[in-house]
């Protein structure tokens, strides 16, 4: 099982709490919160139902974000509610983190994945959904849906970029998904 080493898991410091109200928000994503940052993003990613299990597994078990090159460290192998992550990206002292936890998850019959929402010290503050549907044709979707807002003087100071980048990463993700289901 990959622990969680970093501050989040030191038993001298306090467990960080969600950094929002809206808990849960993404289970409707035609309805979130005003006052964010919006994102939706879908992708094909593949075919069957083959696909769509490789898909489910690939986004619930972490796979998906590790092969994008994101760091990603966990407190369980696989997403349940209540399970701590934290994604990182850049290199040695300019990396930076960005705590989760897992709110809800999907293990359905046409829908499998989850959603974390950002715990104190996220660079944002909001919520993001990864979900992989079965339509009715075969075919297999991701979808990425998330709201967010600035909660550091760096994402602040990013103003209009920030959700840029958000959307090349959630674009990144649909593409890394595919590649993944394919092999």
């Amino acid at each position: 099982m990959t622990r969680l080493m970093s501050s989040l898991s030191r038993p001298d410091r306090p467990r960080p709490t969600l950094s929002y109200r809206e808990v849960a928000a993404t289970r409707a994503p035609d309805a979130l919160p005003e006052g964010y940052h919006h994102l939706r993003h879908q992708a094909v990613v593949g075919h069957g139902r083959a696909a769509f299990e490789a898909a489910g597994a690939a986004v619930t078990t972490w796979r998906m974000h590790r092969a994008t090159g994101a760091r990603l460290l966990a407190d369980s192998e696989r997403a349940a509610p209540g399970v701590t992550v934290e994604i990182s990206a850049g290199l040695g002292p300019l990396r930076l983190g960005a705590p989760c936890s897992v709110i809800w998850t999907a293990y359905e019959e046409q829908r499998i994945g989850f959603a974390y929402g950002t715990l104190t010290g996220h660079p944002e503050c909001g919520e993001e959904s990864f979900m992989v549907h079965l339509d009715p044709d075969g075919t297999v979707r991701f979808a990425v849906t998330a709201f967010s807002r600035p909660a550091a003087w760096y994402t602040r100071l990013g103003g209009p970029v920030i959700p840029l980048l958000q959307r090349a990463y959630a674009r990144q993700l649909g593409r890394t998904l595919r590649r993944l289901v394919r092999t």
